[in-house]
Protein backbone atom coordinates (compact mmCIF):
# COMPACT_ATOMS: atom_id res chain seq x y z
CA UNK A 1 0.00 0.00 0.00
CA UNK A 2 2.71 2.43 0.88
CA UNK A 3 4.73 1.21 -2.01
CA UNK A 4 1.65 2.29 -4.34
CA UNK A 5 1.18 5.74 -2.45
CA UNK A 6 4.53 6.97 -3.19
CA UNK A 7 4.37 5.69 -6.73
CA UNK A 8 0.95 8.21 -7.08
CA UNK A 9 2.89 10.83 -5.73
CA UNK A 10 5.94 10.25 -7.80
CA UNK A 11 3.58 10.46 -10.92
CA UNK A 12 1.92 13.16 -9.34
CA UNK A 13 3.70 15.95 -11.73
CA UNK A 14 4.74 18.89 -9.89
CA UNK A 15 3.39 22.24 -11.64
CA UNK A 16 5.94 23.95 -13.86
CA UNK A 17 6.64 27.50 -15.19
CA UNK A 18 6.92 27.15 -18.71
CA UNK A 19 8.80 30.34 -20.38
CA UNK A 20 8.13 29.86 -24.35
CA UNK A 21 9.81 32.37 -27.03
CA UNK A 22 7.90 32.59 -30.08
CA UNK A 23 10.57 35.15 -31.67
CA UNK A 24 13.64 36.95 -30.81
CA UNK A 25 16.27 33.85 -30.52
CA UNK A 26 18.61 33.55 -33.31
CA UNK A 27 17.34 36.20 -35.15
CA UNK A 28 17.11 40.26 -34.92
CA UNK A 29 14.09 41.66 -34.13
CA UNK A 30 10.10 39.76 -33.65
CA UNK A 31 10.75 40.02 -29.49
CA UNK A 32 8.18 38.29 -28.22
CA UNK A 33 8.00 35.68 -25.34
CA UNK A 34 5.14 33.40 -23.50
CA UNK A 35 4.97 32.80 -19.69
CA UNK A 36 2.87 30.18 -18.54
CA UNK A 37 1.82 28.16 -15.33
CA UNK A 38 -0.72 25.77 -15.36
CA UNK A 39 -4.08 27.85 -16.83
CA UNK A 40 -2.58 31.25 -17.08
CA UNK A 41 -0.03 32.94 -19.41
CA UNK A 42 1.08 36.47 -19.95
CA UNK A 43 2.91 37.78 -23.04
CA UNK A 44 6.00 39.97 -22.65
CA UNK A 45 6.43 42.37 -26.18
CA UNK A 46 5.33 41.67 -29.34
CA UNK A 47 7.40 42.81 -32.11
CA UNK A 48 8.23 42.44 -35.78
CA UNK A 49 11.15 42.22 -37.85
CA UNK A 50 11.94 43.84 -41.32
CA UNK A 51 11.74 41.48 -43.91
CA UNK A 52 15.36 39.86 -45.55
CA UNK A 53 16.84 40.73 -49.57
CA UNK A 54 14.90 36.99 -50.01
CA UNK A 55 11.11 38.47 -49.21
CA UNK A 56 10.13 40.40 -52.51
CA UNK A 57 7.02 42.73 -51.70
CA UNK A 58 6.84 41.51 -47.83
CA UNK A 59 6.43 44.97 -45.93
CA UNK A 60 6.39 43.44 -42.29
CA UNK A 61 7.57 39.96 -40.67
CA UNK A 62 5.92 39.21 -37.56
CA UNK A 63 5.62 35.95 -35.32
CA UNK A 64 3.25 32.94 -35.56
CA UNK A 65 0.47 33.60 -33.23
CA UNK A 66 -0.52 30.29 -33.04
CA UNK A 67 -0.05 29.11 -30.22
CA UNK A 68 -1.63 31.84 -28.33
CA UNK A 69 -4.29 31.92 -30.15
CA UNK A 70 -5.34 27.97 -29.39
CA UNK A 71 -4.50 29.17 -25.56
CA UNK A 72 -6.11 32.47 -26.16
CA UNK A 73 -8.66 32.07 -22.90
CA UNK A 74 -4.78 31.40 -20.65
CA UNK A 75 -3.78 35.15 -21.50
CA UNK A 76 -4.05 37.50 -19.10
CA UNK A 77 -2.56 40.49 -20.55
CA UNK A 78 0.25 41.50 -22.78
CA UNK A 79 3.07 43.64 -21.05
CA UNK A 80 5.83 45.90 -23.28
CA UNK A 81 9.27 46.69 -22.25
CA UNK A 82 9.66 49.69 -24.50
CA UNK A 83 8.35 51.64 -27.84
CA UNK A 84 10.60 49.84 -30.47
CA UNK A 85 9.30 48.31 -33.20
CA UNK A 86 11.07 44.69 -33.10
CA UNK A 87 9.12 44.54 -29.49
CA UNK A 88 5.84 46.09 -30.35
CA UNK A 89 5.19 46.68 -33.81
CA UNK A 90 3.23 43.26 -34.20
CA UNK A 91 0.49 45.04 -31.41
CA UNK A 92 -1.82 45.58 -33.92
CA UNK A 93 -1.76 42.29 -35.78
CA UNK A 94 -2.10 40.17 -32.23
CA UNK A 95 -4.41 42.29 -30.62
CA UNK A 96 -7.37 41.27 -33.09
CA UNK A 97 -7.13 37.64 -31.67
CA UNK A 98 -6.49 38.24 -28.05
CA UNK A 99 -9.05 40.44 -25.89
CA UNK A 100 -6.36 41.20 -23.21
CA UNK A 101 -5.10 44.43 -21.56
CA UNK A 102 -1.87 45.64 -22.09
CA UNK A 103 0.57 47.45 -20.01
CA UNK A 104 3.33 49.45 -20.70
CA UNK A 105 4.25 52.90 -19.78
CA UNK A 106 3.15 56.14 -20.35
CA UNK A 107 5.47 56.82 -23.49
CA UNK A 108 5.10 53.08 -24.62
CA UNK A 109 1.60 52.80 -24.50
CA UNK A 110 1.62 56.54 -26.45
CA UNK A 111 3.63 55.66 -29.53
CA UNK A 112 1.77 52.21 -29.62
CA UNK A 113 -1.59 54.06 -29.37
CA UNK A 114 -0.94 56.07 -31.96
CA UNK A 115 -0.01 52.75 -34.36
CA UNK A 116 -3.08 51.32 -32.58
CA UNK A 117 -5.56 54.47 -34.63
CA UNK A 118 -3.88 53.67 -37.56
CA UNK A 119 -5.64 49.81 -37.28
CA UNK A 120 -8.70 51.41 -36.63
CA UNK A 121 -8.43 49.47 -32.74
CA UNK A 122 -7.19 52.23 -30.25
CA UNK A 123 -11.09 52.55 -28.57
CA UNK A 124 -10.76 48.15 -28.92
CA UNK A 125 -7.69 47.90 -26.62
CA UNK A 126 -7.45 48.20 -23.19
CA UNK A 127 -4.00 50.37 -22.51
CA UNK A 128 -2.92 50.27 -19.04
CA UNK A 129 -0.46 52.86 -17.96
CA UNK A 130 2.63 51.64 -15.29
CA UNK A 131 5.36 53.36 -13.96
CA UNK A 132 9.20 52.39 -13.52
CA UNK A 133 9.39 50.87 -9.82
CA UNK A 134 5.32 49.82 -9.86
CA UNK A 135 4.48 45.94 -9.87
CA UNK A 136 0.92 44.31 -11.00
CA UNK A 137 -0.54 40.85 -10.55
CA UNK A 138 -2.24 38.76 -13.31
CA UNK A 139 -2.93 35.58 -12.33
CA UNK A 140 -0.09 33.67 -10.60
CA UNK A 141 2.52 36.17 -11.90
CA UNK A 142 3.69 39.66 -9.93
CA UNK A 143 5.22 41.77 -12.57
CA UNK A 144 7.67 44.33 -11.13
CA UNK A 145 8.80 46.93 -13.80
CA UNK A 146 12.22 48.16 -12.83
CA UNK A 147 13.63 51.41 -14.44
CA UNK A 148 16.26 50.48 -17.22
CA UNK A 149 17.90 52.93 -19.71
CA UNK A 150 18.07 52.07 -23.37
CA UNK A 151 17.74 54.37 -27.03
CA UNK A 152 14.22 55.22 -26.25
CA UNK A 153 12.70 57.04 -23.09
CA UNK A 154 10.56 54.84 -20.49
CA UNK A 155 12.08 51.22 -20.66
CA UNK A 156 12.04 49.11 -18.41
CA UNK A 157 13.22 45.76 -17.46
CA UNK A 158 11.09 43.12 -15.82
CA UNK A 159 10.90 41.04 -12.45
CA UNK A 160 8.48 38.33 -13.50
CA UNK A 161 7.45 36.46 -9.95
CA UNK A 162 5.93 32.88 -9.86
CA UNK A 163 5.32 30.24 -7.99
CA UNK A 164 8.57 28.58 -8.99
CA UNK A 165 10.87 31.57 -8.58
CA UNK A 166 11.21 34.89 -10.03
CA UNK A 167 13.19 35.37 -13.91
CA UNK A 168 14.28 38.67 -14.91
CA UNK A 169 14.34 39.42 -18.43
CA UNK A 170 16.18 42.27 -19.11
CA UNK A 171 14.98 42.92 -22.72
CA UNK A 172 17.10 46.02 -24.55
CA UNK A 173 19.04 47.81 -22.25
CA UNK A 174 22.62 49.48 -21.77
CA UNK A 175 24.20 50.99 -18.43
CA UNK A 176 23.93 54.40 -18.32
CA UNK A 177 24.98 56.31 -15.81
CA UNK A 178 24.33 59.98 -17.44
CA UNK A 179 20.85 59.30 -19.22
CA UNK A 180 19.41 62.66 -21.47
CA UNK A 181 16.52 63.62 -19.13
CA UNK A 182 16.00 60.20 -17.09
CA UNK A 183 17.48 58.78 -14.04
CA UNK A 184 20.22 55.86 -14.05
CA UNK A 185 19.59 52.22 -14.73
CA UNK A 186 17.91 50.86 -11.45
CA UNK A 187 21.36 48.64 -10.44
CA UNK A 188 20.47 48.25 -7.19
CA UNK A 189 17.18 46.75 -7.51
CA UNK A 190 18.66 44.35 -9.58
CA UNK A 191 21.47 43.41 -6.58
CA UNK A 192 18.53 43.50 -4.06
CA UNK A 193 16.56 40.65 -6.35
CA UNK A 194 19.74 38.75 -7.34
CA UNK A 195 20.27 38.63 -3.07
CA UNK A 196 17.14 37.46 -2.79
CA UNK A 197 16.92 34.70 -5.53
CA UNK A 198 16.71 34.35 -9.19
CA UNK A 199 15.87 31.45 -11.04
CA UNK A 200 16.44 32.50 -14.16
CA UNK A 201 18.25 35.65 -16.20
CA UNK A 202 16.98 36.25 -20.07
CA UNK A 203 19.27 38.95 -20.82
CA UNK A 204 20.30 40.95 -24.02
CA UNK A 205 22.71 39.44 -26.18
CA UNK A 206 23.09 42.27 -29.15
CA UNK A 207 26.20 43.99 -28.33
CA UNK A 208 27.86 41.08 -26.32
CA UNK A 209 30.84 41.05 -29.67
CA UNK A 210 31.87 43.86 -28.13
CA UNK A 211 34.29 44.80 -25.46
CA UNK A 212 34.22 46.95 -22.83
CA UNK A 213 31.10 49.75 -21.85
CA UNK A 214 28.54 51.61 -24.58
CA UNK A 215 28.88 54.74 -24.62
CA UNK A 216 26.57 57.66 -22.78
CA UNK A 217 23.60 58.75 -24.99
CA UNK A 218 25.07 62.02 -23.60
CA UNK A 219 28.34 61.90 -25.74
CA UNK A 220 26.30 62.42 -28.79
CA UNK A 221 24.41 65.46 -27.65
CA UNK A 222 28.39 66.80 -27.30
CA UNK A 223 29.29 65.90 -30.50
CA UNK A 224 26.40 67.19 -32.38
CA UNK A 225 26.96 70.77 -30.39
CA UNK A 226 30.48 70.43 -31.59
CA UNK A 227 29.34 70.01 -35.35
CA UNK A 228 26.77 72.31 -34.74
CA UNK A 229 29.61 75.02 -34.07
CA UNK A 230 31.76 74.48 -36.86
CA UNK A 231 28.73 74.08 -39.75
CA UNK A 232 30.28 77.11 -41.36
CA UNK A 233 26.49 78.62 -41.95
CA UNK A 234 25.64 75.66 -44.02
CA UNK A 235 22.24 74.41 -43.52
CA UNK A 236 22.11 71.07 -41.78
CA UNK A 237 20.18 68.07 -41.37
CA UNK A 238 20.00 65.12 -39.01
CA UNK A 239 18.52 61.48 -39.55
CA UNK A 240 17.68 59.17 -36.79
CA UNK A 241 16.05 57.23 -35.27
CA UNK A 242 12.07 59.10 -34.86
CA UNK A 243 11.73 56.41 -31.45
CA UNK A 244 14.97 58.28 -30.27
CA UNK A 245 13.32 60.63 -27.97
CA UNK A 246 16.12 61.95 -26.09
CA UNK A 247 18.73 61.78 -29.45
CA UNK A 248 15.90 64.12 -30.86
CA UNK A 249 15.68 66.52 -28.19
CA UNK A 250 20.22 66.53 -28.02
CA UNK A 251 19.55 67.57 -31.60
CA UNK A 252 17.24 70.69 -30.45
CA UNK A 253 19.05 71.79 -28.03
CA UNK A 254 22.32 71.99 -30.08
CA UNK A 255 20.22 73.98 -32.76
CA UNK A 256 18.45 76.50 -30.15
CA UNK A 257 22.36 77.04 -28.79
CA UNK A 258 23.29 77.79 -32.13
CA UNK A 259 20.16 79.65 -33.02
CA UNK A 260 19.00 77.82 -35.81
CA UNK A 261 15.14 76.76 -36.37
CA UNK A 262 14.17 72.96 -36.39
CA UNK A 263 12.12 71.53 -39.45
CA UNK A 264 10.61 67.85 -38.31
CA UNK A 265 10.43 65.63 -41.50
CA UNK A 266 9.04 62.47 -42.57
CA UNK A 267 5.21 60.85 -40.87
CA UNK A 268 6.69 59.11 -38.17
CA UNK A 269 9.00 61.70 -36.98
CA UNK A 270 5.76 64.05 -36.45
CA UNK A 271 4.05 61.31 -34.87
CA UNK A 272 6.55 60.55 -31.81
CA UNK A 273 7.52 64.45 -31.79
CA UNK A 274 3.65 65.48 -30.76
CA UNK A 275 3.37 62.05 -28.41
CA UNK A 276 6.61 63.11 -27.15
CA UNK A 277 5.83 66.54 -26.50
CA UNK A 278 2.25 66.16 -25.15
CA UNK A 279 3.01 63.74 -22.34
CA UNK A 280 6.12 66.15 -21.52
CA UNK A 281 9.40 63.86 -22.67
CA UNK A 282 10.28 66.71 -25.45
CA UNK A 283 10.29 70.12 -24.40
CA UNK A 284 10.96 72.24 -27.35
CA UNK A 285 11.05 76.06 -26.98
CA UNK A 286 8.12 78.06 -28.51
CA UNK A 287 9.01 79.57 -31.66
CA UNK A 288 11.71 76.93 -32.19
CA UNK A 289 10.13 74.67 -35.08
CA UNK A 290 9.29 75.28 -38.52
CA UNK A 291 7.14 74.09 -40.14
CA UNK A 292 8.16 72.02 -43.32
CA UNK A 293 5.92 73.98 -45.83
CA UNK A 294 7.62 77.80 -45.06
CA UNK A 295 10.94 76.12 -44.79
CA UNK A 296 11.82 78.72 -48.35
CA UNK A 297 11.01 81.66 -45.88
CA UNK A 298 13.63 80.93 -43.94
CA UNK A 299 17.63 81.61 -44.97
CA UNK A 300 18.56 78.24 -45.00
CA UNK A 301 21.56 78.65 -42.72
CA UNK A 302 19.20 79.26 -39.78
CA UNK A 303 17.72 75.56 -40.21
CA UNK A 304 18.06 72.27 -38.90
CA UNK A 305 16.12 69.26 -40.57
CA UNK A 306 15.32 65.81 -38.62
CA UNK A 307 14.87 63.27 -40.60
CA UNK A 308 13.30 60.06 -41.11
CA UNK A 309 15.61 57.36 -43.58
CA UNK A 310 18.45 56.59 -41.23
CA UNK A 311 18.10 53.44 -42.37
CA UNK A 312 18.10 53.98 -46.15
CA UNK A 313 13.81 52.80 -46.38
CA UNK A 314 13.10 53.27 -49.52
CA UNK A 315 10.07 55.51 -48.47
CA UNK A 316 12.11 57.68 -45.71
CA UNK A 317 12.55 61.36 -45.83
CA UNK A 318 16.42 61.17 -46.42
CA UNK A 319 15.91 58.57 -49.32
CA UNK A 320 13.97 59.92 -51.35
CA UNK A 321 15.95 63.74 -50.51
CA UNK A 322 18.91 61.58 -51.80
CA UNK A 323 17.42 60.30 -54.89
CA UNK A 324 15.83 64.31 -55.97
CA UNK A 325 12.20 62.80 -55.35
CA UNK A 326 11.15 64.66 -52.42
CA UNK A 327 8.68 67.45 -53.16
CA UNK A 328 9.75 69.43 -51.22
CA UNK A 329 12.93 69.36 -50.16
CA UNK A 330 16.38 68.81 -52.43
CA UNK A 331 20.08 68.81 -51.60
CA UNK A 332 21.69 71.92 -51.76
CA UNK A 333 25.49 72.10 -52.66
CA UNK A 334 27.28 72.39 -49.35
CA UNK A 335 24.60 70.90 -47.08
CA UNK A 336 25.75 68.79 -43.91
CA UNK A 337 24.20 65.83 -43.45
CA UNK A 338 24.66 63.77 -40.42
CA UNK A 339 23.42 60.35 -39.92
CA UNK A 340 22.96 59.83 -36.57
CA UNK A 341 22.65 55.77 -36.67
CA UNK A 342 23.93 52.47 -37.15
CA UNK A 343 22.99 50.01 -40.12
CA UNK A 344 20.96 47.67 -38.54
CA UNK A 345 22.56 44.20 -39.99
CA UNK A 346 21.28 43.86 -43.26
CA UNK A 347 20.57 47.83 -43.95
CA UNK A 348 24.23 48.42 -44.99
CA UNK A 349 24.03 48.50 -48.12
CA UNK A 350 20.59 50.92 -48.51
CA UNK A 351 22.46 53.35 -45.96
CA UNK A 352 25.53 53.50 -47.85
CA UNK A 353 23.41 53.83 -51.61
CA UNK A 354 22.13 56.71 -49.99
CA UNK A 355 25.03 58.11 -48.24
CA UNK A 356 26.81 58.12 -52.36
CA UNK A 357 23.90 59.63 -53.11
CA UNK A 358 24.32 62.57 -50.88
CA UNK A 359 27.69 62.99 -51.73
CA UNK A 360 27.00 63.15 -55.69
CA UNK A 361 24.26 66.15 -55.09
CA UNK A 362 27.08 68.25 -53.54
CA UNK A 363 26.08 67.23 -49.69
CA UNK A 364 28.82 66.59 -46.67
CA UNK A 365 27.82 63.55 -44.76
CA UNK A 366 29.14 62.96 -40.96
CA UNK A 367 28.43 59.24 -39.97
CA UNK A 368 29.32 57.06 -37.06
CA UNK A 369 32.82 55.91 -38.43
CA UNK A 370 33.74 59.78 -38.74
CA UNK A 371 31.89 60.91 -35.83
CA UNK A 372 30.72 60.72 -32.35
CA UNK A 373 27.07 61.00 -33.71
CA UNK A 374 25.28 57.47 -32.53
CA UNK A 375 25.88 55.62 -29.61
CA UNK A 376 24.20 51.92 -29.61
CA UNK A 377 21.47 51.25 -26.92
CA UNK A 378 22.43 48.09 -26.32
CA UNK A 379 24.95 46.57 -23.80
CA UNK A 380 28.76 45.67 -24.38
CA UNK A 381 29.80 42.89 -22.87
CA UNK A 382 31.32 44.68 -19.47
CA UNK A 383 28.51 45.96 -18.70
CA UNK A 384 26.35 42.32 -19.21
CA UNK A 385 29.48 41.15 -16.51
CA UNK A 386 27.73 43.58 -13.82
CA UNK A 387 24.12 42.19 -14.74
CA UNK A 388 25.02 38.49 -14.58
CA UNK A 389 26.60 39.49 -11.23
CA UNK A 390 24.31 41.32 -9.23
CA UNK A 391 21.53 39.44 -10.43
CA UNK A 392 23.54 35.75 -9.60
CA UNK A 393 20.93 33.88 -11.51
CA UNK A 394 20.28 30.11 -11.01
CA UNK A 395 19.87 29.42 -14.70
CA UNK A 396 20.32 31.70 -17.79
CA UNK A 397 18.97 31.98 -20.95
CA UNK A 398 20.67 34.59 -23.45
CA UNK A 399 18.49 36.52 -25.92
CA UNK A 400 17.97 38.85 -28.76
CA UNK A 401 19.95 38.10 -30.74
CA UNK A 402 21.13 35.98 -33.62
CA UNK A 403 22.78 32.48 -33.22
CA UNK A 404 26.30 33.56 -32.57
CA UNK A 405 25.60 36.59 -30.16
CA UNK A 406 23.79 33.93 -27.80
CA UNK A 407 26.70 31.81 -27.92
CA UNK A 408 29.00 34.18 -26.70
CA UNK A 409 26.48 34.89 -23.84
CA UNK A 410 26.28 31.45 -22.78
CA UNK A 411 30.65 31.89 -22.92
CA UNK A 412 30.65 34.86 -20.95
CA UNK A 413 28.01 33.38 -18.37
CA UNK A 414 30.38 30.53 -18.03
CA UNK A 415 33.61 32.85 -17.21
CA UNK A 416 31.25 34.22 -14.54
CA UNK A 417 31.45 31.05 -13.27
CA UNK A 418 28.47 29.26 -14.20
CA UNK A 419 27.97 26.10 -14.69
CA UNK A 420 27.27 25.02 -18.66
CA UNK A 421 24.82 22.54 -17.74
CA UNK A 422 22.28 25.69 -16.45
CA UNK A 423 22.96 27.76 -19.68
CA UNK A 424 20.13 27.24 -22.51
CA UNK A 425 20.72 28.45 -26.13
CA UNK A 426 17.01 27.44 -27.34
CA UNK A 427 15.37 28.48 -30.21
CA UNK A 428 12.01 30.22 -30.96
CA UNK A 429 8.91 27.19 -30.16
CA UNK A 430 10.97 25.46 -27.68
CA UNK A 431 9.60 25.19 -23.82
CA UNK A 432 11.99 25.87 -20.92
CA UNK A 433 10.04 24.22 -17.70
CA UNK A 434 11.45 25.50 -14.46
CA UNK A 435 10.21 23.34 -11.19
CA UNK A 436 12.46 25.57 -8.51
CA UNK A 437 15.57 23.26 -8.59
CA UNK A 438 15.71 22.20 -11.96
CA UNK A 439 15.11 23.20 -15.50
CA UNK A 440 14.98 21.37 -18.95
CA UNK A 441 14.07 22.43 -22.53
CA UNK A 442 11.20 20.05 -23.27
CA UNK A 443 9.00 19.91 -26.42
CA UNK A 444 8.06 22.97 -28.59
CA UNK A 445 5.44 24.72 -29.92
CA UNK A 446 4.18 26.15 -33.16
CA UNK A 447 6.84 29.54 -33.54
CA UNK A 448 7.24 30.51 -37.27
CA UNK A 449 6.86 33.40 -38.93
CA UNK A 450 4.26 35.32 -40.68
CA UNK A 451 4.48 37.58 -43.81
CA UNK A 452 2.38 41.18 -44.18
CA UNK A 453 2.32 42.34 -47.37
CA UNK A 454 -0.28 45.04 -47.44
CA UNK A 455 -3.16 44.36 -46.18
CA UNK A 456 -2.92 40.96 -46.62
CA UNK A 457 -1.49 38.52 -43.30
CA UNK A 458 -0.05 35.68 -43.61
CA UNK A 459 -1.64 35.08 -47.40
CA UNK A 460 2.30 34.85 -48.78
CA UNK A 461 4.18 31.88 -48.36
CA UNK A 462 7.11 30.12 -49.10
CA UNK A 463 5.47 29.09 -52.51
CA UNK A 464 4.45 32.35 -53.26
CA UNK A 465 7.97 33.81 -52.19
CA UNK A 466 9.07 30.87 -54.82
CA UNK A 467 7.73 32.22 -57.92
CA UNK A 468 8.66 35.78 -57.06
CA UNK A 469 11.95 34.89 -57.13
CA UNK A 470 11.64 33.33 -60.52
CA UNK A 471 10.23 36.12 -61.76
CA UNK A 472 12.79 38.86 -60.46
CA UNK A 473 15.31 36.59 -62.26
CA UNK A 474 14.18 35.14 -65.13
CA UNK A 475 11.04 36.81 -65.87
CA UNK A 476 7.93 35.28 -67.54
CA UNK A 477 6.82 34.49 -70.38
CA UNK A 478 3.16 33.80 -71.26
CA UNK A 479 1.45 31.32 -73.80
CA UNK A 480 -2.01 32.07 -75.34
CA UNK A 481 -3.91 29.08 -77.21
CA UNK A 482 -7.68 29.19 -78.11
CA UNK A 483 -9.12 25.52 -78.72
CA UNK A 484 -12.39 24.22 -79.82
CA UNK A 485 -14.55 23.29 -76.98
CA UNK A 486 -15.73 20.25 -78.96
CA UNK A 487 -12.71 18.80 -82.07
CA UNK A 488 -10.19 19.57 -79.32
CA UNK A 489 -8.17 21.44 -82.41
CA UNK A 490 -6.18 24.50 -81.85
CA UNK A 491 -7.81 27.32 -83.20
CA UNK A 492 -5.21 30.15 -82.58
CA UNK A 493 -1.79 30.86 -81.60
CA UNK A 494 0.22 29.79 -79.97
CA UNK A 495 0.70 33.35 -79.12
CA UNK A 496 3.91 34.33 -76.74
CA UNK A 497 4.10 37.55 -74.48
CA UNK A 498 7.24 38.37 -72.37
CA UNK A 499 7.43 40.01 -69.19
CA UNK A 500 10.48 40.56 -67.55
CA UNK A 501 12.05 38.35 -70.08
CA UNK A 502 13.49 39.80 -73.10
CA UNK A 503 12.32 42.87 -74.93
CA UNK A 504 10.17 41.54 -77.53
CA UNK A 505 10.91 44.18 -80.63
CA UNK A 506 14.71 43.60 -80.35
CA UNK A 507 14.14 39.64 -79.81
CA UNK A 508 11.53 39.29 -82.47
CA UNK A 509 13.33 36.34 -83.99
CA UNK A 510 13.89 34.46 -81.42
CA UNK A 511 10.13 35.07 -79.99
CA UNK A 512 8.73 33.87 -83.54
CA UNK A 513 11.12 30.34 -83.31
CA UNK A 514 9.55 30.17 -79.44
CA UNK A 515 6.29 29.95 -81.07
CA UNK A 516 7.71 27.39 -83.74
CA UNK A 517 9.01 25.00 -80.71
CA UNK A 518 5.58 24.98 -79.57
CA UNK A 519 3.91 24.22 -82.81
CA UNK A 520 6.20 21.34 -83.37
CA UNK A 521 5.44 19.73 -79.99
CA UNK A 522 2.01 20.18 -80.93
CA UNK A 523 2.22 18.40 -83.87
CA UNK A 524 4.08 15.53 -83.06
CA UNK A 525 2.03 14.89 -80.34
CA UNK A 526 -1.03 15.10 -83.01
CA UNK A 527 0.65 12.86 -85.25
CA UNK A 528 1.49 10.14 -82.54
CA UNK A 529 -1.73 10.06 -80.88
CA UNK A 530 -3.78 10.44 -83.96
CA UNK A 531 -6.05 13.28 -82.29
CA UNK A 532 -5.71 16.71 -81.34
CA UNK A 533 -3.70 17.56 -78.39
CA UNK A 534 -6.61 19.27 -76.97
CA UNK A 535 -8.42 16.13 -76.56
CA UNK A 536 -6.23 14.94 -74.36
CA UNK A 537 -7.11 17.95 -71.68
CA UNK A 538 -6.16 20.88 -70.05
CA UNK A 539 -3.22 19.53 -67.82
CA UNK A 540 -1.37 17.37 -70.76
CA UNK A 541 -1.56 20.15 -72.96
CA UNK A 542 0.22 22.86 -70.49
CA UNK A 543 2.76 20.27 -69.55
CA UNK A 544 3.71 19.86 -73.09
CA UNK A 545 3.74 23.63 -73.79
CA UNK A 546 6.29 24.35 -70.99
CA UNK A 547 8.52 21.34 -71.46
CA UNK A 548 9.14 22.11 -75.02
CA UNK A 549 9.42 25.78 -73.98
CA UNK A 550 11.78 25.34 -71.67
CA UNK A 551 13.71 23.23 -73.28
CA UNK A 552 14.03 25.39 -76.19
CA UNK A 553 14.78 28.64 -73.98
CA UNK A 554 17.53 27.23 -72.24
CA UNK A 555 19.40 25.35 -74.66
CA UNK A 556 19.23 28.95 -76.52
CA UNK A 557 19.94 31.39 -73.80
CA UNK A 558 20.95 29.44 -70.69
CA UNK A 559 17.83 30.84 -68.86
CA UNK A 560 14.56 29.37 -66.89
CA UNK A 561 11.56 31.88 -66.60
CA UNK A 562 8.37 31.33 -65.47
CA UNK A 563 6.24 30.03 -68.15
CA UNK A 564 2.19 30.45 -67.41
CA UNK A 565 0.10 28.67 -70.68
CA UNK A 566 -3.41 30.08 -71.09
CA UNK A 567 -5.78 28.03 -72.89
CA UNK A 568 -9.01 29.09 -73.70
CA UNK A 569 -12.08 27.45 -75.17
CA UNK A 570 -14.30 28.28 -77.60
Amino acid sequence: MARKKKSEEKNKRQPVLKVIPLGGLQEIGKNITVFEYEDEIIVVDCGLAFPEDDMLGVDLVIPDMAYLIKNREKVRGIILTHAHEDHVGALPYVIRDLDVPVFGTKLTLGLIGSKLAEHGLKDKVHLQTVVQGQSIELGPFEIEFIRSTHSVADTVALAIKSPVGVVILTSDFKVDYTPVESEAIDLTRFAQLGSEGVILLMCDSTNVELPGFTMSERTVGESMEQIFMQSGGRRILVATFASNVHRIQQIVNAAVKFDRKVVFCGRSMLNVVDVATDLGYLKIPAGAVVDMDDINRHPSESLVLIVTGSQGEPMSVLTRIASSDHRKIGIMDGDLVILSANPIPGNEKYVFKVIDDLFKRGADVIYESLADVHVSGHACREELKIIHSLVKPKFFMPVHGEYRHLKRHAILAQSLGMAEENIFISENGRILELDGDSAKLNGSVEAGRVLVDGLGVGDVGSIVLRDRRLLSQDGLIVVVLTIDKDSGEILSGPDVISRGFVYVREAEDFMDEAREAIKKALDDVDQDNGEPTGKRGWGFTKALIKDSLNGYIFDKLKRRPMILPIIIEV
